[in-house]
């Protein structure tokens, strides 16, 4: 008998890199354009050696203009093409927005279905890393607003690895935001996994007394403040949203249902986030099986400030968490 395979240790980084790969080899269709990810390896290293592996015309360094290369690959995906197309920070999208939400997102309903548009969109996204105002938001809950894209979020290294596959084999354009502090980050690759599925949530750690809901960089922040809060007998769920449009609303009410209290963590602002909407579809469907309101640790509603002291006590944080819960289960009563 055949040893099982052994689960490789890589960082965040080199998943994402190994997916690229893998989608590069696989399909003469795909391409990736995107500013600085030929000669320079990509903003964040993510495509570091694979012009030379693939070639220019496979890896493709752009202008700086987003509004252009975001075009080029939607034009290229209706042609027939799987672009993938890279944007260095999520605030630089904002100069593609009306290509993103009035040509990729709305072709398919516009033209009955005839135009599709599978085109990937990868960003980097989050704050951590003192980057300052202009390039350290969270604006996947906008994106997740627009009908007609799919927006994933990959919080562990399986999920860097294998989502850009799949989201690839998507008819319709998606939107995969890696948050920049987990770049660095080290785990095993899960021995045997082929693919990562991006239409439901994952639950990341068991629980009884409360659901952290969370996605992307926030993700092990949750998982941090569960394992403190394990040492003072309180018993945490985690549960990674991984796709935010459409959300799993199946998975949300199951895991509300079982521990009857919620916190959610979102690294975008309160006023009108993800979070937000978690809530509401909550209240909406699961009201009555809440043993406590639901509450919220979200980032807070100033730009995001340069100074470390400062960017750490806007983000959400393992404390800020952990001390939400407490606060939830005083107020709601134990178990």
């Amino acid at each position: 008998m055949s040893e099982p395979a052994a689960a490789v240790r890589l960082t965040y980084r080199e998943a994402a890199r190994q997916g690229l790969r893998a989608a590069l080899a696989s399909d003469p269709r795909v391409f990736l354009m995107g500013e600085d990810v030929g000669r320079y390896g990509g903003c964040y290293a993510v495509t570091k050696g694979l012009l030379q592996e693939f070639g220019p015309e496979r890896v493709r360094d752009t202008p700086l203009s987003e509004s252009a290369f975001v075009g080029a690959g939607i034009g290229a995906a209706i042609a027939g093409m799987r672009p993938i197309v890279e944007i260095m920070t999520v605030n630089f999208s904002l100069l593609a927005l009306d290509q993103i939400l009035n040509n990729a997102a709305t072709l398919c309903h516009m033209s009955g279905g005839q135009v599709n548009v599978p085109l990937v969109i990868r960003m980097a996204t989050g704050a951590g890393r003192q980057l300052a105002a202009q390039h350290s938001h969270s604006l996947e809950g906008w994106y997740a607003h627009i009908p007609g894209l799919r927006v994933v979020a990959p919080g562990t290294i399986d999920d860097a690895r294998f989502m850009l596959g799949a989201a690839l084999a998507c008819p319709d354009p998606v939107l995969l935001f890696e948050h920049i502090v987990l770049y660095n980050m080290e785990g095993e690759l899960t021995a045997g996994l082929a693919s990562a599925d991006i239409d439901h949530a994952a639950i990341r750690r068991a629980g009884r007394d409360v659901v952290l809901m969370t996605y992307g960089g926030s993700l092990h922040k949750c998982l941090a403040a569960a394992a403190a809060l394990a040492s003072e007998g309180i018993e945490a769920e985690v549960l990674d949203l991984r796709t935010l449009r459409p959300l799993d609303d199946a998975a949300i009410m199951d895991s509300v249902r079982r521990t009857h209290r919620v916190v959610i963590v979102d690294e975008g602002w309160r006023s009108g986030s993800v979070a937000a909407e978690v809530t509401t579809r909550i209240v909406e469907q699961a009201f009555y099986d809440l043993d406590a309101p639901v509450a919220r640790v979200c980032t807070a509603e100033v730009p995001i400030p340069y100074p470390k002291h400062l960017e750490d006590a806007a983000l959400p944080s393992p404390e800020r968490i952990r001390e939400t819960v407490q606060r939830l289960l005083a107020r709601g009563g134990a178990s």
